[in-house]
């Protein structure tokens, strides 16, 4: 909560709408990291497809 309402100096109302994601990424903590390659996300998408409408 420091982090989010004193460090980044958000609102209330976006602080308890971000996501752990969101947060850490506003922290910085993804900032080394590399995105997932084409190849990981098509498997990751054949493994885990969209359920049929």
């Amino acid at each position: 909560m420091t982090l989010g309402l004193h460090v980044l100096r958000w609102r209330p109302r976006e602080f308890w709408a971000a996501t752990p994601r969101e947060l850490a990424l506003a922290a910085g903590a993804a900032a080394d990291r590399e995105a997932p390659a084409r190849a990981d996300l098509a498997r990751l998408l054949a493994a885990f497809p969209d359920a049929a409408a």
